[in-house]
């Protein structure tokens, strides 16, 4: 089972995807982390997106879903995954497909956790992060400290009010056309109510895979 986890920025999915990882005991796969994977690791397309990098240049989608590509075809794979982060345009979604056919896979369920743009806003401007391990905090001021590593929290300049009102109007022009297109190829897209308590959603997204 692929699953691929959808919605606006600050909509819970980097929330949601160790949880329904879990429940559901495949792996998550984040594009930051298997970028960063692949670059450690010294592998081509490790080093063709470290390239791109250092020269303060996006790593091309080609490279991308390489990369993707390498972890679907690993045995830590073979029962399923979730894929967080990993499409975020229409180019992308057709370029997944298209690995995946190439593996003899396919995506079996898209997973859209819906959320009012105030509350979006709201969420993201008292969010810090770990700057070590990434992991998101609500209500706890920049400085404080993580509970997982002991890393300091900060804030990060694109949760802040405008810069998170500009982030939404990207995702309304270039990422939620993936939805339709997605619906327009067959795969099954379930929009799942994000607001309210984490257990809650989890349990919403489980029930729409049938779970």
């Amino acid at each position: 089972m692929i699953i691929v986890l959808f919605g606006k920025p600050g909509a819970g999915k980097g929330t949601q995807a160790p949880l329904l990882s879990a429940a559901l005991g495949v792996p998550t796969l984040a594009t930051g982390d298997e970028l960063r994977a692949a670059i450690r690791a010294g592998t081509t397309l490790g080093l063709e997106a470290k390239a791109f990098m250092d020269r303060g240049d996006l790593v091309p989608d080609a490279v991308i879903l390489g990369i993707i590509k390498q972890a679907l075809s690993e045995p830590r794979t073979a029962k399923g995954v979730i894929l967080d982060g990993v499409i975020r345009t229409v180019p992308q979604a057709a370029g997944l497909n298209t690995v995946c056919a190439d593996l003899g896979k396919i995506v079996d369920a898209v997973l859209c956790f819906e959320i009012d743009d105030d509350e979006i806003v709201r969420r993201l401007a008292s969010r810090t992060i770990c700057e070590t391990c990434q992991t998101p905090f609500t209500a706890r001021e920049p400085g404080a400290t993580c509970d997982l590593d002991g890393g300091t929290l900060v804030r990060r300049k694109d949760d802040e009010p405008d810069a998170i009102r500009n982030r939404l109007a990207v995702y309304q022009t270039q990422t939620a056309p993936v939805l339709q297109w997605y619906r327009d190829h067959g795969t099954n897209v379930a929009v799942i109510d994000a607001v309210g308590a984490v257990d809650d959603v989890t349990s919403r997204a489980l029930r729409a895979l049938g779970k």
